[in-house]
């Protein structure tokens, strides 16, 4: 009962923070120099045609009629039609969000796998060699852009040892996998990196504290102790870092779609933004919005599992 009304509650708390960002999305949008029916149409276009596509855009309208129709569509789920590619928006969202969703899900196991592990291991190993070859690594993914990095693993493990696609998407769900691999480390590395030293500062802290000697003197085994004792208590303020890199793997995806030529909503957005293709770009920020806020509602739940002290309120 307590969930259920914490959902509630949350979901209600939701509906401002999405009408707030259907507004800045709205006007940001608008501010966009240049008027999208010429660039659709091309600079030799009659003015005759240019105005009618306006009339087809609903640029004709005021600002705030265009805003009405835009937010009782949103509410109906209805993004409009695409002008560029003559579809419509909702049936684009659909096609492209496995490809995106695939690719933060890679991304985000791949962070947990190297963070969790390395960030413990330095934790525990504090001034040794490990703890320092980790605090490198964690320092290069921080620095190093990430299109570089994709660039870096393309070469090496798709054009000289031919191990991994160069890019696309695939038509089968393993080379879907395979595709994912190299997009997925090369996000990977800079999450990881703030990760590791969040970890690493937590099992430091928690292996000091009073509990975990009590603990220890009881007899507890090591590995009893790791586990329940200092991991479980250090992966709480690393699942709320996480969650809120999530939504930074997913603005990353831009880059990442590009560099790895995937059709996934970051790609669709560059194009859109390219062609002003008003529908698209203002239904895939939209996606972005609705699935922030439905993993920061998961991540919340999250910790109340891993803290028993934190109760859904």
């Amino acid at each position: 009962m307590d969930v259920l009304n914490y959902l509630i509650k949350r979901i209600l708390q939701m509906i401002p923070v999405f009408l707030i960002s259907t507004i800045i999305v709205f006007v940001l949008i608008r501010l966009i120099p240049g008027d999208p029916a010429r660039v659709l149409l091309g600079e030799r276009a009659t003015q005759e045609a240019i105005e009618a596509l306006h009339v087809k855009m609903g640029l004709d309208k005021s600002i705030f009629e265009q805003f009405i129709i835009f937010f009782r569509n949103l509410l109906k789920l209805d993004f409009g039609t695409s002008l560029a590619k003559k579809v419509p928006v909702s049936e684009l969202l659909k096609s492209r969000l496995s490809c995106t969703a695939l690719l933060t899900f890679v991304t985000v196991m791949i962070t947990v796998i190297i963070s969790f592990i390395f960030g413990y291991i330095a934790g525990m190993k504090k001034g040794s060699v490990a703890d320092a070859i980790i605090r490198f690594f964690a320092l290069f993914g921080l620095s190093a852009p990430q299109f570089w990095i994709g660039l870096v693993l393309l070469d090496i493990f798709a054009l000289k040892m031919h191990l991994l696609p160069v890019s696309g998407w695939g038509s089968t769900p393993v080379e879907h996998l395979k595709s994912m691999i190299l997009p997925g480390i090369t996000g990977a590395v800079y999450v990881s990196g703030i990760l590791i030293r969040n970890l690493r500062s937590n099992v430091i802290d928690i292996s000091r504290a009073d509990y975990v000697d009590f603990a220890e003197s009881k007899g507890i085994s090591p590995i009893r102790l790791s586990l329940f004792h200092v991991i479980r208590n250090a992966l709480i303020p690393a699942t709320t870092l996480l969650s809120l890199r999530i939504a930074v793997m997913m603005s990353g995806s831009v880059v990442l779609e590009k560099v790895f030529n995937l059709p996934g909503l970051g790609a669709l957005l560059v194009d859109a933004i390219t062609a002003r293709d008003y529908a698209v770009v203002q239904g895939v920020v939209m996606m972005f919005v609705i699935l922030v806020m439905l993993i920061n509602l998961i991540t919340d739940i999250l910790y109340s599992i891993l803290d028993p002290r934190v109760k859904l309120q």
